[in-house]
């Protein structure tokens, strides 16, 4: 009898004809986060196996962090579907445990055991409870759940279940570019598009000396963090000192933040573009600043043409900090280091900005130039969960 973790699909199972795509990326991000551990990884479109010689607890706590699980068991393979054989390796397998009531679940994939579901079940419980004194069955609560999966060659027998992060496996469904500030939202954002299938790349503007070296590893953190369930993150970081200089000079101070926006969006896009990225995600939350008011979003996002995901979009504040503890991105977020988006910050910042005098305005600054700097010159620094970043040049 071999000791496996199981891992089963949920939302996965509705791909249908894509099935074998998903399972095959849900595999290659499994032995990704186990590429240091001995692991052998198996599936079918029912199950998925880790075998390992491993400490269980550690690859479970790795697994925890992978999307496209519904959820983890500690299972146990016996090399036969004889009732007579399975109830024994039960009942060893119940011995070892302290409990007084408990359920038995039979699922039979394998038609060609003569009997039912319900009666397998019916007579393993009752087995059972012969041969363990004390024991009750409880089919509302029970303190244990014994599962037996009656399979074609094998039978799979497994108790406490550990609830997955659900989703979609990472890579799925593209690569997109996440707009990471040192704020709260963003890295919640990051997640949230994450859980979608959606590979992440992040790009983070400074502008030195105005932001600090600080604020800097502070989103260098928070990308580590996010890389936990990303496998690893690409960070682009712009220097925008001479943007944001050249807009507090010469742009009316109620538009600074609109025209930096937009600046932003410019640059993000060029990035994402050449990064075969489809789309930007930001952590603009409807109405929480004066840049995230619907027309300030509509003049923003004039500057783009390809698709902004606003994960957060109609989010509650308090509903985006419960998920920034759970995903222990709050308190990095909190330290007080300031970023591009909190420096020159105007008294009155315009919440209903028009179109045609952001246009007229950035006529004002050679903005291309500054920006065709800004790209040529970015950093892009590799950013793993487990490992030390690595950081190069990245030119035009």
């Amino acid at each position: 009898m071999e000791k496996v973790i199981l891992i089963k699909y949920g939302e996965l199972s509705t791909k249908k004809d894509n099935i074998k795509f998903f399972l095959k990326k849900l595999k290659e991000n499994i032995l990704f986060a186990l590429n240091d551990l001995d692991a052998l990884v198996t599936y079918d479109l029912g199950r998925m196996f880790i075998h390992t010689n491993e400490n269980f607890d550690e690859v479970v706590n790795r697994v925890k962090n992978i999307f496209g699980i519904h959820e983890i068991n500690i299972g146990y393979v016996i090399e036969s579907t004889d009732f007579d054989i399975v109830k024994e390796e039960v009942l060893n397998l119940l011995k070892a445990k302290e409990f007084t009531t408990f359920k038995v679940e039979s699922k039979r994939s394998n038609k060609k055991i003569n009997t039912t579901s319900v009666l397998l079940s019916k007579n393993l419980g009752a087995h059972i409870l012969k041969n363990i004194q004390g024991l009750k069955v409880d089919v509302k609560n029970p303190e244990v759940l014994v599962n037996v999966e009656y399979r074609i060659n094998n039978t799979l027998v497994y108790f406490e279940s550990i609830k997955g992060l659900g989703g979609y496996p990472v890579g799925t469904l593209g690569k997109g570019l996440l707009m990471l500030s040192g704020g709260i939202d963003s890295p919640v954002a990051g997640y949230l598009t994450i859980k979608r299938g959606v590979k992440i790349e992040a790009i983070y503007f400074e502008s030195p000396p105005h932001t600090s070296n600080e604020a800097k590893n502070k989103v260098k953190d928070l990308a580590k963090k996010l890389a936990v369930y990303n496998n690893d993150i690409i960070l682009h970081v712009v220097n925008f000192t001479e943007i944001q200089e050249a807009i507090y000079k010469n742009i009316p101070h109620d538009y600074l933040i609109t025209i930096m926006r937009r600046m932003m969006y410019r640059i993000s896009a060029i990035i994402a573009s050449r990064r075969n990225a489809k789309i930007l995600i930001n952590g603009e939350s409807i109405g929480q600043v004066a840049s995230q008011t619907l027309t300030s979003m509509s003049a923003i996002n004039e500057v783009v043409s390809m698709p902004v995901i606003r994960p957060l979009a109609c989010f509650d504040k308090l509903d985006i900090i419960d998920i920034a503890k759970k995903i222990d991105t709050y308190e990095t977020s909190i330290l007080p280091f300031i970023d591009c988006c909190t420096i020159f910050v105007p008294k009155h910042p315009v919440i209903n900005p028009s179109i045609e005098k952001c246009r007229e305005y950035e006529e004002l600054v050679p903005f291309k130039d500054l920006i065709y700097e800004a790209v040529k010159n970015h950093e892009m620094i590799t950013i793993k969960a487990h490992e030390e970043e690595s950081e190069f040049k990245d030119l035009l």
